[in-house]
């Protein structure tokens, strides 16, 4: 799993208008999953299941 930054530079992770995260290969809004027992969060698509770890 990589990074929200690492996503957005590969461009795998893209913004929308309202600078919200956006799957690039589904164009789908990015999802929130916290685990208490984690620092940081996992961002997650929907559609294909991929995920990136936010921290912070």
């Amino acid at each position: 799993m990589e990074s929200v930054r690492k996503g957005l530079r590969t461009k795998a992770i893209v913004k929308d208008t309202y600078e919200r995260l956006v799957c690039a290969e589904c164009e789908e809004g990015l999802k929130t999953r916290n685990d208490p027992d984690e620092i940081g969060s996992v961002r997650f698509c929907p559609d294909c299941g991929r995920e990136w770890k936010q921290v912070g």
